[in-house]
């Protein structure tokens, strides 16, 4: 091992392994809103006892308007920008109730309610950056540099942000891993629990992949860059997970379109509270003051903060675990899915298939290496997993791959190329073959079954539209796969049926490995078939799940209630077109999100029903009895930060802990 590896020892035990990266945390003052609701705080802390006390008017109606000001002016400019866009704002109404309160003498009381309003939004602000600072804070658990290996063996310290892929770097015991990449050189135990959620640290040696901001043991690691330092794990979740936050949810959309109708229509009310009671012969300051209390406490401000913080915390917390949930309306309707299709190849097995058979055809003129060279020449430029794992046989072998031209890939069905001057085809004999009964093909149809008998996924290679020979390819399934099956089927009450272009014998034999029935295992599909299959159930009323990694699962994902697409063997298209993404491959999380989807939307209800409870409390009692203006207060806004505080919890660890208990303890 080359000497750079073993300079500097181990650190001192308190540098373990469980050491956690300062965490991210906006500060109460840095937010405008905070301060500005100190401010009017303060102020109205000092007028109110010189008003108790009977000082004269000079002396603390000037702190009031302050008051008024400082905790009023962010508000109501907002709201007079929304009415300039005819739209009414609920602030403003509630700037509007305190000058009103304020213009029949209640000054205190309309100081009181900017006082309690003004606090009310910090509050909400804080809760807002809390959120964003769960999520942004992963990119704290990346050093800001890392330790750069030149071609000579000389060390420089550079800015993780500067390293290129390609770059070796060297990560000594006890730091943190700077770059998404694969071990070149050492061996050692890194703690990856805040990337991965394992309990314990993961043995790493040459080869392995390691991701940024996993916490190095006592060994030491020659790192190969595979990322960018924008494109590592953490940088995609902080940059998914942020721009989902930007979404908004159906429901979200609907109280937000109900919120405009209902408040013309309060306002309308607050006139008739106020005009009645004024023609029945009540006096002027009580029923103008009973009419304030009522816009307030009938204001929706809680109605509309009760959906969007429990689905924000919801794919903060999925992003903090591995999954990258793109908007709002996917955590929503992640929750309704009562039905899921799972995909073979890179879902339920690794995707990272190995090449175990070769089988040149008699009379072909080719050995095991040329046919190999040839398949991987002509599969080269495919994503597919099939076509890496004959090209990374090929590479195994040593052998040099010929030039590719005129390549192309049609999903479901192989790839055509051209090696050498001649044509070559790749892909599923039965496709390949198109049902010919010569004795030739007869023959490769036989030594085809034979390979998938075995568990094997078979690969015809013709050349100029002769069969030339046929490879063997098998992959793992995944260790959770049987288990997430299990988990998925007590969520939505039925068993997960399986979607694949493979052939019917393999997909049966993996299909009973993870507990799905043969009546649910649907093989040998086209993409459009794969459709074909989400549609008829969709039909039914069932609202589908698709989970895929590959170029033939974007159409099926499409067409699907939520797709979710495996994030590390995933094409690109894939991942495009799905409306989630595992990052690291665990198929053990697409239950836990589920569930944690599903929390949401009761944490919504629950918040709609806190809220409902409160206004209809409030105005009930202002309406009946006489509702003193600060209860009336204290009681909308109490609810609003109850609701907006309830919708946080979803943050917290725990609530991913739950959800996993919800998905059937998938390990």
């Amino acid at each position: 091992m080359p000497s750079t590896l073993i300079e500097r020892p181990a650190p001192p035990a308190a540098a373990s392994a469980r050491d956690a990266a300062p965490k991210r945390r906006t500060r109460v003052f840095a937010l405008a809103e905070a301060r500005w609701a100190m401010a009017a705080l303060v102020v109205f802390l000092i007028a109110l006892p010189l008003q108790l006390t009977g000082a004269p008017v000079w002396a603390w109606g000037p702190l009031y308007a302050l008051t008024y000001i400082t905790g009023g002016w962010e508000p109501g400019w907002e709201g007079l920008k929304a009415l300039k866009d005819k739209t009414l704002d609920v602030d403003l109404l509630m700037v509007v109730a305190a000058i009103g309160a304020a213009s029949i003498g209640q000054v205190m009381d309309g100081a009181l309610l900017i006082v309690i309003f003004a606090t009310s939004g910090a509050l909400e602000a804080l809760a807002t950056a809390r959120t964003q600072d769960a999520v942004r804070g992963l990119l704290d658990l990346a050093p800001a540099i890392a330790t750069r290996l030149a071609d000579d063996g000389r060390e420089e310290t550079v800015a993780t942000a500067d390293l290129a892929v390609g770059d070796t770097i060297l990560v000594r015991p006890g730091e943190r891993v700077g770059t998404d990449g694969r071990v070149l050189d050492g061996a050692s135990e890194v703690d990856q629990a805040t990337i991965t959620g394992e309990p314990l640290p993961v043995a790493k040696e040459t080869g392995d992949e390691v991701f940024a901001g996993t916490l190095n043991g006592t060994g030491a690691l020659r790192v190969k860059v595979e990322r960018d330092a924008s494109d590592s794990v953490i940088a995609r979740i902080v940059a998914m997970v942020e721009e989902a936050s930007e979404t908004k949810a159906p429901t979200q959309l609907f109280i937000e379109k109900v919120e405009q109708r209902y408040s013309l229509g309060m306002v309308a009310a607050t006139l008739a509270v106020f005009a009645i009671p004024l023609g029945f012969g009540a006096d002027l300051t009580s029923s103008l003051l009973r009419a304030m209390t009522f816009m307030i406490v009938a204001s929706p401000c809680a109605v509309v903060l009760a959906t969007m913080p429990p689905l924000l915390s919801a794919i903060a917390n999925a992003g903090r675990h591995g999954v990258l949930v793109k908007s709002a309306v996917v955590m929503e309707r992640l929750g309704q899915i009562d039905a899921v299709a799972l995909d073979k190849t890179g879902t339920l097995t690794e995707g990272t298939p190995r090449v175990t058979d070769i089988r040149p055809l008699t009379g072909r003129n080719l050995d095991e290496d040329r046919l190999l060279a040839l398949a991987a020449a002509a599969e080269h430029p495919s994503e597919h997993p099939l076509a890496r794992a004959i090209v990374d046989a090929a590479r195994t072998r040593g052998l040099d791959i010929p030039e590719t031209r005129d390549f192309n890939s049609t999903p479901g069905i192989g790839v055509t190329a051209t090696v050498n001057g001649a044509a070559i085809a790749v892909g599923g004999p039965a496709r390949l073959l198109g049902g010919a009964t010569d004795p030739r093909s007869a023959r490769t149809a036989a030594l085809a079954e034979e390979l998938e008998n075995d568990g094997r996924t078979a690969v015809l290679v013709e050349r100029d539209g002769i069969p030339v020979g046929i490879l063997g390819i098998a992959d793992r399934l995944r260790q959770d796969a049987a288990a997430t099956v299990t988990a998925l089927k007590a969520l939505t009450g039925s068993t997960p049926m399986l979607v694949t272009g493979d052939n019917s014998r393999a997909a049966a034999r993996l299909a009973a490995e993870v507990g799905i029935v043969a009546d649910d295992v649907h093989a040998g599909l086209l993409p459009q078939d794969k459709v074909e299959v989400v549609r008829r159930l969709e039909a039914h009323g069932r609202k589908v799940l698709v989970i895929g990694d590959g170029v033939n699962d974007a159409p099926a994902l499409a067409a699907a209630h939520t797709g979710i697409a495996m994030g590390r063997a995933g094409s690109d298209l894939a991942l495009e077109t799905a409306d989630a993404v595992i990052v690291r491959d665990e198929l053990a999380t697409v239950p836990k999100v589920v569930a944690l989807s599903r929390a949401a939307r009761r944490l919504v209800v629950q918040n709609l029903v806190i809220a409902g409870v409160f206004i209809t409390g409030l105005v009930v009692c202002d309406l009946v009895a006489t509702l003193p203006l600060p209860l009336g207060v204290l009681g909308h806004e109490g609810s609003t930060v109850i609701v907006g505080l309830n919708g946080l919890r979803l943050l917290r660890d725990a609530a991913w802990k739950r959800a996993s208990t919800e998905g059937g303890s998938v390990q």
